[in-house]
């Protein structure tokens, strides 16, 4: 088992061939879902490097437990301690650097339909040498000349690029919603099961939302402080309220059959975690009361305890590398594709109810690889799963979004990734205006089939 296993790794880093596990136990992989994967593997590697850059307390571990740390850093040019490898402009460099290998990608793959080609077989393979070429761009944005303009110019350009990957993310929260929905409505159809899952995961969602409402109305609002925080509660409430209505109103329903609570409960759920969010990366606010400024509207989690900190900014980075990795991965597939041109004429007309209804359905047949390990379909002979060159640029602009929030967007100056979650108006801002941006794209879904009934015609 060990040397066809090693032959079939060998062949994958410096060949054409798939992916796989040594492992031969492993359920059956498509080569698209493999090649996806190694991206994002990259994607996640370069992900936590960065982290490590922003982060002062690794720093001086790495200082303190690497015998002759500062004559490497010495004989390497990297400044004393190796100043010029860490903070918010090495970052930016390595984010550079990652950002050009998937742009290269995006240029390089265009217009390809199916595998058999060699710029297919480049991007199916050849994986120690794809990283070799990874790690050379994000070493080579070390030598860029013009530091400084170089730093103002790409932060400018890493924040346009950012903001049209959160909507790509949020157009896709909305499509998610909606699939869902479809997905487990069809087996309604011949199993009142699914119409009782519909029914309990539905209430579960309101519920959680409300009571997050709560939650947010006791912790984080303040009868002599926090204006901002009410306000924008009731808002966001609000608007939660109002596209719940419009969603089972008849004159959506009467378009749109299928449309129901699910939906906007999914939406509820995330408005409520982004403002959430909000209010935790706003600034502090102090009330005197007694002679004394007190803290208000906060948390106990945002008290000084240090443990306390160090779990919300963890729980922060999980949720950071999730949502990027969902987005990068699942905006890239042909109906996702389409979903993000408000277009859903492109869905098949049967759906099977499947509870991981994310994945793919695994009733075709395709070509095989059996050999040492885990078996590979290749699924993309005849045609693509996905597109490339829209895979590619996905990830070029999860690199830029990546860069914008490890540096904290504007706010980069002394930021450490310890204080990832540390108040920040910027950070408000952006995550308050999501939660309407989110709002506006799912009642964009409702009413585009009342103003375009063309588009929306099977």
């Amino acid at each position: 088992m060990c040397t066809p296993c090693c032959i079939s790794q060998l062949a994958c880093c410096c060949g054409t061939a798939a992916c796989s596990c040594c492992c031969g136990c492993c359920p059956q992989i498509k080569q698209s879902t493999s090649t996806r994967i190694m991206y994002a593997l990259y994607f996640l590697l370069v992900t936590a490097v960065c982290v490590i850059m922003m982060s002062p307390t690794v720093e001086q571990q790495m200082r303190d437990n690497i015998p002759f740390y500062s004559e490497m850093c010495e004989k390497m040019n990297a400044g004393e301690n190796c100043k010029t490898l860490v903070g918010y402009s090495a970052v930016y460099k390595v984010c550079f650097g990652m950002a050009c290998f998937f742009f290269l990608f995006a240029i390089f793959t265009i217009r390809i339909n199916n595998s058999t080609g060699c710029r297919a077989a480049v991007h199916n393979g050849f994986w120690l040498l794809k990283f070799i070429v990874l790690v050379a761009c994000c070493a080579g944005a070390f030598f860029i000349p013009e530091e400084e303009i170089f730093l103002e110019v790409w932060r400018y350009i890493a924040a346009t690029g950012g903001f049209f990957f959160l909507l790509i993310q949020l157009r896709l929260l909305v499509e998610f919603a909606h699939r869902w929905n479809t997905n487990w409505s069809s087996g309604v159809e011949y199993n009142r099961l699914w119409y009782a899952a519909l029914a309990f995961v539905t209430l579960m969602l309101f519920s959680g939302a409300v009571a997050a409402l709560v939650f947010m109305g006791v912790f984080y609002t303040d009868p002599e402080a926090c204006l901002l925080n009410k306000i924008f509660l009731g808002i966001n409430g609000s608007l939660c309220l109002i596209v719940s209505l419009l969603a089972i109103s008849p004159c959506i329903q009467k378009l749109q059959p299928t449309t129901s609570l699910l939906q906007p409960g999914v939406i509820s759920v995330y408005v409520m975690y982004l403002t959430f969010s909000a209010f935790t990366s706003k600034p502090k606010e102090f009330v005197e009361r007694n002679g004394v400024n007190t803290t208000v509207c906060v948390f106990f989690f945002n008290s000084e305890t240090e443990s306390d900190k160090k779990i919300v900014t963890g729980f922060g980075t999980v949720i950071l590398f999730v949502c990027i990795l969902y987005s990068c991965l699942t905006s890239t597939t042909r109906r996702s594709s389409a979903a993000l041109r408000v277009c859903r004429n492109s869905e098949p007309a049967t759906e099977r109810a499947r509870c991981c209804f994310c994945f793919g359905d695994d009733t075709d047949e395709y070509d095989e690889k059996h050999g040492g390990g885990q078996n590979v379909m290749y699924d993309e002979r005849e045609g693509t799963i996905y597109s490339y060159s829209y895979f590619h640029s996905v990830f070029f602009l999860g690199s830029l979004y990546v860069m914008m929030t490890v540096t904290n967007w504007f706010h980069y100056d002394g930021h450490k990734i310890e204080k990832l979650l540390d108040g920040s108006w910027s950070v408000f801002w952006i995550k308050m205006v999501s939660c309407w941006v989110c709002l506006v794209l799912y009642i964009g879904t409702l009413v585009a089939p009342i103003l375009c009934p063309k588009r929306f015609m099977a």
